[in-house]
């Protein structure tokens, strides 16, 4: 896959790399667990070093009890003789007993220490990154892989104690071999080398096989996620979906599974290969200490003696090689954990610049251009020019990708332009506080969170940092106009709306928009965006809805509406119309009635929806039919150019303002299908449409 920075150099380790990085691994470990208790950490590190200690005493002991015992002499002079070397055995064996369940019981206390803190952080460098941060798609990958560095981060500690163990008693075993005789050293390292080449062979293509197919894997699971989730429950059972997501799970898991059984047939033949080789080696090794017995050039107890530190020595060595393996992988995880917290670090939100000004007037866009990572076809802004005057209802019409949404999550410090500047007044919010920015924003998004909390939470989450009232709570809940959707909750605001836990309510798409409303009321921001707050709702809660919008608008607050229904902007202060990225027409929506532009041209497409006959279904005798041209128009308009027909007339030219740039498109616009309007204005020159 080549995006890890980790897998070349995890490919490239070897016994001696190994021992190089064994230190620095060590370090991370310590820290690790530093950071997460020092008192555990201390008796860690001094019972794994202790216990080391105590095997390189342990074999000096057996050397002095089977010299003792085949020394001459009677067999009770002998024992007497032993006796002190036994009691030392014994001593040791107890000493070692203890400091194995000091270090167990410490280590069980820092394992899910170290885990905690790496996910805490994990989740809070997560957390403060930028949005286009999260909707990037590598940075996407590098948090899969991160997430899974705190597990890690705690098996490492496991692993660091007992390498660090084995470590010390490889160390005895040596010098205790050593000691007993030079040429016994090179044996033990022939007879466990062929294992650590075995474990590292392994590692290494198990990490290859993870970092290639950690995306195929988490498709997998969202498959079979879908299978057992709530919301796509109903679709998966009228339209049959349930055997086409069977059936992609299994091609998934099939090929997940050859690539298991893959991995399984190499390690049996590299583990093979080093069984071979293994037994050569203990041949050779038994051999050579007949052939020192045979030649007097050993004693039968020195003899004893090697045969105990060879065993040792090669088990020691043998831990240690898989111990420093396993922990050299784990590390390579935690290794993506910490690329993942300096690159979080680096896109993170700033912290602090400019104050906002306290009460401004205005925001103003100037020439704001803004591309989404990856996508360069066309900006999703192109050279936008605008005001937003505050303490008014300013409207963003437009079609589906002309730019509106982008537009609200620039102005709320979501995204920073590619090019132009936003002011508040005089400040840039290029340099100004965004956290500040943000304390100044409510939003009710078209897609916003529903919570799998309580209602109270639901709501209270607008702001969760202010302190919880009862009197807040109630006055969000009056604003958004939801009072009776709480009073029909089994439990009031104490409902878990969380269907698949005990106890849980599920409610409408009106009634979450209704709560989403009273979140952003509860946040009490400066500024209230809404993005299509009644796409769920009928015509009276729709028309309930934009009163208490109007309402919040009169005390001041400033009203940011996008909305497809044309007609339900008509009491907006200020209207921008955006098309493909660009600002068409700005004005009142009497002005662009008036205008004859693109506001009034989509208006009248709406209206006809309410006003053209519907044509009878066809019979075999059809009635006749009237000349259509005799067919007066329920909607006709004062005069030609204050509603065109889009169908019959030239497209209309741009106002003469900030709107001036030329319409990009001259094609017939369609407008949504739930696309509503409302009475026109008394003093619109086109006329209400009459319900049919």
């Amino acid at each position: 896959m080549g995006w890890s920075q980790h897998r070349d150099a995890f490919m490239e380790l070897g016994f001696r790399a190994m021992v190089t990085r064994l230190p620095a691994l060590l370090g991370s470990s310590f820290r690790l667990a530093w950071q997460a208790d020092r008192r555990a950490a201390r008796i860690v590190l001094l019972a794994e070093v202790t216990r080391g200690l105590t095997q390189a005493v342990g074999l000096l002991a057996v050397n002095s009890v089977l010299a003792r015992l085949i020394a001459g002499g009677p067999i009770e002079d002998r024992l007497r003789g032993a006796a002190p070397a036994l009691a030392a055995m014994a001593a040791v064996t107890l000493l070692g007993a203890l400091l194995r369940a000091a270090s167990t019981y410490a280590t069980g206390r820092l394992e899910p220490k170290v885990e905690r803190v790496a996910t805490e952080l994990y989740l809070e460098r997560a957390a403060a990154v930028e949005l286009a941060a999260i909707e990037d798609h590598a940075f996407h990958k590098l948090l899969d892989t991160a997430q899974y560095g705190a597990a890690s981060a705690r098996r490492m500690i496991s692993y660091a104690s007992r390498v660090v163990n084995a470590a010390i008693s490889l160390i005895a075993a040596a010098g205790v071999l050593t000691v007993l005789h030079p040429a016994l050293l090179p044996l033990l390292m022939t007879m466990t080398l062929p294992s650590a080449w075995s474990a590292l062979t392994n590692a290494r293509r198990r990490y290859a096989s993870f970092h290639t197919w950690v995306q195929h894997a988490r498709a997998g699971q969202l498959i079979s996620s879908l299978l057992t989730e709530p919301a796509a429950a109903p679709e998966i059972r009228v339209h049959g979906v349930g055997p086409f997501l069977l059936r992609h799970f299994r091609s998934m898991s099939e090929t997940a599974e050859a690539e298991q059984a893959r991995l399984a047939k190499l390690a049996a033949r590299t583990g093979l290969i080093a069984a071979v080789w293994t037994g050569l080696a203990t041949v050779a090794t038994y051999a050579t200490l007949g052939g020192l017995l045979l030649t007097g050039a050993m004693a039968l107890s020195v003899a004893g003696t090697a045969v105990i530190a060879i065993r040792t020595g090669s088990s020691s060595l043998d831990s240690l090689v898989l111990e420093v393996n396993s922990l050299h992988e784990e590390a390579l995880f935690v290794g993506d954990l910490q690329r993942m917290y300096v690159e979080a670090a680096e896109r993170a939100i700033p912290v602090g610049g400019d104050p906002l000004p306290e009460d401004p007037s205005e925001i103003r866009f100037e020439n704001v251009t803004f591309h989404y990572p990856g996508e360069s076809v066309r900006p999703a802004l192109d050279d936008v020019t605008l005001t937003l005057p505050l303490g008014r209802i300013v409207a963003l019409v437009g079609e589906n990708g002309s730019g509106k949404t982008t537009l609200v999550k620039l102005l709320a410090g979501l995204y920073t332009p590619g090019r132009g500047r936003i002011l508040w007044d005089d400040v840039d919010t290029a340099t100004a506080d965004r956290h500040a920015l943000a304390e100044r924003i409510a939003m009710v998004a078209q897609d916003f969170k529903r919570w799998p909390f309580t209602a109270r939470v639901n709501v209270a989450v607008g702001r969760s940092s202010a302190p919880l009232t009862d009197e807040r709570l109630a006055r969000a809940v009056a604003e958004a106009g939801a009072e009776e959707v709480v009073e029909e909750l089994p439990r009031g605001l104490d409902t878990l709306l969380a269907r698949n836990f005990s106890g849980g309510h599920e409610l409408s798409g009106g009634q979450w928009q209704r709560l989403g409303i009273a979140r952003a009321a509860y946040r009490r921001g400066r500024i209230l965006i809404v993005d299509e707050p009644t796409a769920a709702l009928d015509a009276r809660a729709e028309l309930e809805v934009f009163e208490k919008i109007r309402a919040l608008a009169a005390t001041g607050q400033t009203v940011v509406l996008i909305t497809h229904r044309l007609a339900s902007v008509r009491h907006a202060d200020l209207v921008h119309v955006l098309d493909q990225g660009r600002l068409v027409e700005s004005g009142t929506p009497d002005e662009l009635l008036a205008r004859g532009g693109v506001y009034a041209e989509l208006y009248s497409l709406q209206a006809e929806q309410f006003t053209t006959p519907v044509a009878p279904p066809s019979t075999s005798n059809p009635p006749p039919t009237q000349n259509p041209s005799s067919t007066p128009n329920p909607s006709p308009a004062p005069n030609s150019a204050s509603a065109p027909n889009p169908s019959s007339t030239p497209n209309p030219s741009p106002a003469p303002n900030a709107s001036s740039t030329p319409h990009p498109r001259s094609t017939t616009r369609t407008p949504d299908a739930d696309s509503t309007p409302a009475p026109a204005p008394a003093s619109s020159p086109v006329p209400a449409p009459k319900a049919g």
